[in-house]
């Protein structure tokens, strides 16, 4: 993976600092927000592969949580009773939030939620936006959807991404080889970022800084 490299000293100097991680992923005044949709500045409470079948497979590896909803089950999808969600995309073979054409691919496993929890969801929000992201340009794909396949080959022939992250989703779940947590493997088509869910990271510090200063040199490579 190649270093991180910016002609901005004042973001070189942001992201050198951890400031997202500084304080239960708030942002710090000094860091420089990308253009996204501004986001509130409250603390997060701590409670809360184009791949055809004849493409190549195999990996190498290099490197290294309040209102419960319920996912909508397919007579809520039919019937619109669940809450609206613009970025969602239906009718296809997968359903899931935000947009694939960047090629970057979030993959999670909520089982209460449509996708994260709304603290996930804040600091998900704040994580991608310092790296000039927003949930509008990547895909997040909750694998506990009943509709969604848990199939890995299915998954890269339909978002055909380059970037995927695995938030606290186990790779032998989508029958992929070892990933240590914070590290990587790549093939021929996309690389696979293996790391902890955002609650987890909630409550281990160590486990944030270890994200975020892989996470951050994983995306900009």
């Amino acid at each position: 993976m190649s270093n991180l490299t910016t002609d901005n000293p004042v973001a070189l100097q942001s992201l050198m600092d951890e400031t997202i991680f500084g304080n239960g992923f708030d942002f710090q005044s000094d860091l420089p927000i990308y253009p996204m949709q501004e986001e509130s500045r409250a603390h997060v409470q701590a409670v809360g592969l184009a791949s055809s079948e004849t493409k190549d497979t195999s990996y190498v590896a290099v490197g290294i949580g309040e209102v419960q909803q319920a996912i909508p089950s397919p007579s809520q999808l039919a019937s619109g009773s669940h809450a609206v969600n613009d970025l969602e995309v239906l009718g296809g073979e997968f359903i899931y939030q935000g947009n694939k054409e960047q090629g970057i691919l979030f993959i999670l496993r909520y089982e209460q939620y449509p996708y994260f929890s709304p603290a996930a969801l804040d600091a998900f929000e704040k994580t991608i936006g310092a790296l000039k992201l927003t949930k509008e340009t990547v895909a997040v794909l909750n694998l506990a959807n009943p509709h969604n396949p848990n199939d890995f080959k299915r998954i890269m022939q339909f978002f055909q991404p380059t970037k995927i992250i695995l938030l606290g989703v186990e790779p032998a779940s989508l029958k992929l080889p070892f990933i240590e947590h914070n590290s990587y493997m790549k093939g021929r088509i996309a690389t696979v970022f293996n790391t902890f869910s955002f609650e987890e990271m909630f409550v281990d510090v160590n486990k944030k800084k270890l994200f975020w200063n892989e996470f951050k040199t994983f995306i900009v490579s």
